[in-house]
């Protein structure tokens, strides 16, 4: 990565073992952050989650690790260890933000909490990602994914009225988790870099969900009223979602759209139907609306559909799957999908950033475990080889 990158002037140190963490410090890697992973001897847990090159487990070539791990050099550390903390240390020295996901207090009784380090480096940064925070009644709690979705209330939007909760798919939770805690440790970074000003900030995955609740919470707290009752895939005729000859067809037609909606389902005259004149007309008479709607839909190729109303300026979109958005001519134009030579897994499809930089180089590949021991110990630590052979003899890196 060239020193114009955005992020070259940034040594992160990460010790998360989860994806929120791993996808925080991904980030600064891609946009050019030295982030050094320090890994446990066995290898960080990521490493053991498949899919696996040829479905044979290996702790090199699992999809999320090379996802997740690109562009990072790796560095075995056993940070319980009194001469691994020692090592950490030394290495706070050079760095300017700690990214760590261990249950609260943890890294207070390991001697490196944000007070010692601070005593280390006075403008040190250190990122805490956690389920619920650093403190309250839920601080030590436990979660997943899942857990954590409900808990900021985003599972009470999805699902049908008469059914139970849906979570989204993947692991959504945990990557907007680490997308605020990049945001927050980048702001951060320049104010200590400004200031010398140094913070510690305290990602909780719960209030991450929370506050990505858009209107819901503020009718709460404003009027006691919820707005957030689930009603399935279809909130009217003209929003929703709903099903195609194959696949699923979107709406969102707002009265301006009404129009171009039934010139792009082919029925002009509902224009003039007074069932549907205005906006409170579809309202009133929803039911026979979407029961044309269902009916249009479930006729149509939703790819077609789309092309349709595209034409004649209709919001309607088809229900991207996951092999849409790999063929994705969009997509794929703007090298979204970007390839990288592994030594294990060999040529990866890995897909790029949620944003882009104009002076960011395509993606590094996901280090080897421990790859990068004798560059950090010896050649930037001052470590001999026999040093780090009597540390690696004792179970240390």
């Amino acid at each position: 990565m060239p020193d114009s990158a955005p992020l070259s002037d940034l040594r992160v140190l990460d010790l998360s073992r989860g994806i929120a963490g791993a996808f925080c410090t991904k980030l600064f890697a891609q946009f050019g952050g030295d982030v050094i992973t320090l890994e446990p001897l066995s290898g960080h847990p990521l490493r053991r989650n498949g899919p696996f090159a040829a479905d044979r487990p290996h702790r090199e070539t699992g999809a999320m690790w090379l996802y997740l791990g690109a562009g990072k050099r790796s560095a075995t550390l056993d940070i319980a260890a009194r001469t691994g903390q020692s090592l950490f240390q030394r290495m706070v020295e050079e760095a300017n933000l700690i990214v760590e996901d261990y249950p609260p207090g943890m890294i207070d009784e390991l001697g490196l909490g944000f007070d010692a380090l601070r005593r280390i480096v006075r403008r040190i940064v250190l990122v805490s990602v956690t389920p619920f925070g650093q403190d309250g009644p839920c601080a030590g709690w436990k979660a997943t994914n899942l857990t954590s979705f409900a808990s900021g209330g985003q599972m009470s939007l999805t699902g049908d009225p008469d059914r139970e909760p849906l979570v989204a798919g993947g692991q959504q939770a945990e990557y907007q988790a680490g997308l605020q805690a990049f945001a927050a440790a980048a702001v951060a970074a320049f104010n200590a870099d400004a200031l010398e000003v140094p913070q510690h900030i305290d990602i909780s995955a719960q209030e991450c969900m929370a506050s990505a609740l858009e209107l819901y919470l503020p009718w709460w707290a404003y009027l006691k009223r919820d707005i957030s009752k689930r009603r399935g895939n279809v909130l009217s005729a003209m929003v929703g979602v709903f099903p195609a000859k194959e696949g699923h067809i979107g709406l969102h037609i707002m009265p301006r759209n009404w129009p171009r909606f039934a010139k792009a389902i082919s029925r002009p005259e509902l224009v003039e139907d007074v069932r549907f004149k205005d906006a409170r007309s579809r309202l009133q008479n929803n039911d026979e609306l979407e029961a044309i709607v269902y009916e249009w839909a479930s006729r149509e190729d939703p790819r077609e559909a789309y092309q349709t109303a595209g034409a004649v300026r209709a919001p309607i979109a088809f229900v991207h799957t996951i092999q849409d958005l790999f063929e994705s001519e969009q997509l794929r134009s703007r090298d979204v999908y970007q390839r990288v030579a592994h030594p294990e897994a060999g040529e990866i499809t890995l897909p790029g950033p949620p944003f882009r930089m104009s002076e960011v180089e395509r993606p590094a590949r996901a280090s080897l475990l421990g790859e990068h021991n004798e560059e950090l110990y010896c050649d930037e630590m001052g470590l001999s080889r026999r040093d780090l052979a009597r540390l690696r003899a004792a179970r240390v890196v």
